[in-house]
């Protein structure tokens, strides 16, 4: 397995800037960038590396080897000796077809020698925990599925999704890793601290919390945010809630606000909640956040050899980058620091995060989360 990668800061002379990833002849580019620059890099990769899958998405800010950037496009080019990939692609209707998305997207990949999946879908009119909850439904539980879901800064209005088609405002895209050969590792954790009493959820449905305690949701996290209260949706990035089970013990998962309905009280959470269940509100520090990505990558060092050369894939939250602003860069290096370098960093900041849950390794939609999936071959 070889690896190679470039950061594009313009979209000028694009295809001779690409000029270093094509000695490589690689099997697979990622792609990951500020929407334009991701636009503008499209056309030239499918002209460059016809025969390449090439995915990717829009981002709330990119990270490579070289630490977090912003308004760039990191392109990171894979030559596999003996994994072999398959690509899937769909496109979102609505929140509404997110189940049906994902349905479609696993029946796409052969089941055959199938060990791995990276998943990448628009980051804004979509139900991220449907969308899993549909490639389950077809690939068995146990499969690991990675990736993420597009950011658009801190903005969250249009991102865009990279496939062997071009990009799309309204794709989902997943890769499927086939051979003995490939060794897939994953990590993930917060570092949020919940604080205040527990909510029950009264009314729901799906992804939209309607009622908390028996009052409009909204009306109950705005007496909590205070004066953060008026930059919402952005401003929920900085207090997520913490999912907590009928018998009030956290589940593991956390769910970031996408958007507000000021006419009905109602909150648009990233994923699904339990409609029986009970939600607190968290609150971090950044010491806390990059404990968080330190304790992910020695998850995920745990579980591959060592001294294994490989591509470490950071998926991290946007609002943990909100939260740390200037620091934000400490818990990449937390990261690198953990793997080594033998360890090449690919990733980016983005609205939701896909991995297995811990506790009982299924894939699950995480909010407010480092991820780090290890891809290597041996």
């Amino acid at each position: 397995m070889q690896i190679a990668q470039l950061v594009l800061r313009d979209a000028t002379n694009i295809t001779d800037k690409l000029a270093p990833l094509t000695r490589l002849q690689p099997d697979l580019l990622l792609a990951f960038g500020a929407s334009h620059l991701l636009s503008a890099v499209a056309a030239p990769l499918a002209a460059t590396f016809p025969a390449a899958r090439r995915i990717g998405c829009s981002t709330a800010g990119e990270i490579s080897a070289a630490g977090v950037s912003d308004e760039s496009c990191v392109l990171t080019a894979i030559r596999f000796a003996s994994t072999q990939l398959v690509q899937a692609s769909t496109r979102l209707s609505g929140m509404n077809d997110s189940l049906a998305a994902g349905r479609r997207l696993a029946t796409q990949l052969p089941p055959e020698g199938l060990r791995a999946v990276l998943v990448f879908a628009q980051g804004v009119s979509i139900n991220g925990s449907a969308l899993l909850l549909g490639i389950g439904e077809v690939l068995r539980s146990e499969l690991p599925v990675a990736g993420g879901l597009a950011g658009d800064g801190n903005a969250f209005r249009e991102t865009w999704v990279l496939d062997d088609g071009g990009i799309r405002r309204d794709g989902v895209v997943a890769l499927g890793f086939y051979g003995p050969a490939l060794r897939f590792a994953h990590g993930s954790f917060g570092g949020w601290s919940p604080f205040g009493p527990a909510r029950k959820v009264t009314r729901s449905a799906g992804n939209l919390l309607h009622e908390l305690d028996g009052e409009p949701a909204l009306d109950v996290y705005k007496r909590y945010l205070g004066v953060h209260a008026s930059g919402l949706p952005a401003s929920g990035l900085l207090f997520p809630f913490a999912m907590l089970g009928s018998d009030h013990r956290e589940t593991g998962l956390i769910r970031s606000i996408l958007g507000v309905d000021e006419r009905d009280g109602s909150l648009t959470l990233a994923g699904e909640i339990d409609p029986h269940g009970y939600l607190k509100l968290m609150h971090a520090s950044t010491d806390a956040l990059v404990g968080g990505a330190e304790a992910a990558a020695e998850a995920v060092q745990a579980s591959i050899p060592a001294q294994a050369q490989g591509l470490a894939l950071l998926v991290s939250c946007v609002g943990r980058k909100l939260v740390m602003g200037g620091r934000v860069e400490e818990e990449v290096e937390a990261v690198g620091s953990v793997l080594g370098p033998q360890a090449l960093l690919a990733g980016f900041y983005s609205y939701g995060e896909i991995g297995p849950l811990a506790a009982s390794g299924a894939c699950r939609l995480h909010n407010q989360t480092m991820t780090v999936t290890w891809i290597g071959e041996g």
